[in-house]
């Protein structure tokens, strides 16, 4: 028998139901099956679909529309399905990342979506994706926003991946890239006859150790840049001389840079030797000034920090739509055997996007 989801249910028993789907990256078409067929069931949301992603959006003809995203994927399950609750702590596999994010979404849509549903001062659409835990080539999010950006169109937008129910606006880019020693191969018993391309792999290492990061004030949010090697690879056989070496570096960018600025970055720091860039996502601004986004930090409290991390917020900032990070799970737990969220969290993030929006509960 299909999957089937109850939206009236209270937030946390939501997550529950959503939890005790399993969704691993790849495998997400039950859960998007679920979450189709109760959305559909809601006759003021118009329902989209493309592939194991799913969009519903209100049509109210209102000034202003705000995104709610979420993915649906969790990474492999480690023995903590079904999901259990222990006095306010509910366990389970994507509790924190992001199935408690999801049922806020899924309330929100149960509120404005029926005949008689509440209404927002803010258009809505709820984004549903697939994939956001692999490679960046089957994300989900991606394949809306280079298949169907219309579907996302808007002023502004929520990711709600765990931040422990406070702000983090933007998000830093992303880039790897490869620097390359080369050397002469020889026997290692006649070394002078070679040159060491490992050993000459020192300054790369040398300028990494002492290398200096800034720290970028964007729109009020300090942003930390890193760049670190994250890997090193070099070498033939134990009585060779190796004629090469690489070392992959991670390069963390704050939002004032744009992918290709960050790469002639990485270039101008290993000026001398061979740098290739292979794999880069951008950087997003938080877009805090925007109306929208100043009412949503208003209503959460807090101080917004910046993401030091990078999220979709990336894609939805390729699309010059601004976007900050809120969830009620704690990322410190995300991809842990004991993942869990807090009961409370989620409760607190429903309220405050009702209030956010404006909601008053619906007469029955």
């Amino acid at each position: 028998m299909p999957s089937q989801l109850d939206l009236s249910l209270a937030a946390a028993a939501l997550t529950a139901a959503l939890v005790d789907i399993p969704s691993v990256s790849g495998d997400e078409r039950e859960l998007a099956d679920a979450v189709e067929r109760a959305l559909r069931e809601l006759p003021r949301l118009r329902v989209d679909r493309h592939g194991n992603n799913v969009v519903a959006r209100t049509e109210f003809g209102l000034p202003e529309r705000v995104v709610l995203a979420g993915h649906l994927d969790t990474v492999p399950i480690a023995d903590n399905l079904p999901s259990r609750l222990d006095g306010e702590l509910l366990y389970g596999c994507g509790t924190t990342d992001m199935k408690s994010g999801v049922a806020v979404q899924l309330k929100i849509a149960y509120e404005v979506g029926p005949a008689d549903g509440a209404s927002p001062d803010r258009d809505l659409t709820f984004v549903f994706y697939d994939c956001e835990e692999i490679e960046a080539a089957r994300n989900g999010l991606g394949h809306l926003v280079r298949e169907h950006p219309d579907w996302l169109e808007a002023d502004f937008a929520v990711l709600l991946e765990p931040t422990d129910g406070q702000i983090e606006g933007g998000c830093k880019g992303t880039m790897r890239a490869t620097v390359s020693t080369r050397g002469v191969r020889a026997h290692s018993g006649r070394d002078w006859l070679g040159v060491n391309a490992i050993h000459g792999a020192a300054p790369v290492l040398t300028r990494l150790a002492e290398y200096k990061a800034r720290e970028v004030d964007v729109e009020g949010l300090i942003y930390r840049e890193c760049l670190n090697a994250v890997g090193i690879k070099g070498g033939v056989a134990g009585n060779v001389i190796p004629d090469e070496c690489v070392v992959t570096v991670n390069y963390r960018f704050a939002p004032d840079l744009t992918e290709e600025q960050a790469a002639e970055h990485v270039r101008a720091v290993f000026a001398d030797f061979d740098v290739e860039v292979t794999d880069s996502a951008p950087a997003a601004a938080p877009g805090l000034s925007r109306p929208s986004a100043a009412e949503f930090a208003r209503v959460v409290g807090g101080t917004p920090e910046a993401k030091q991390g990078w999220t979709d917020v990336a894609r939805f900032a390729g699309l010059g739509v601004p976007a900050v990070n809120y969830g009620p799970g704690d990322s410190r737990l995300a991809h842990t055997r004991g993942e869990y969220v807090e009961v409370a969290r989620i409760a607190q993030a429903v309220e405050r996007m009702r209030a956010w929006l404006g909601l008053e509960p619906r007469s029955r």
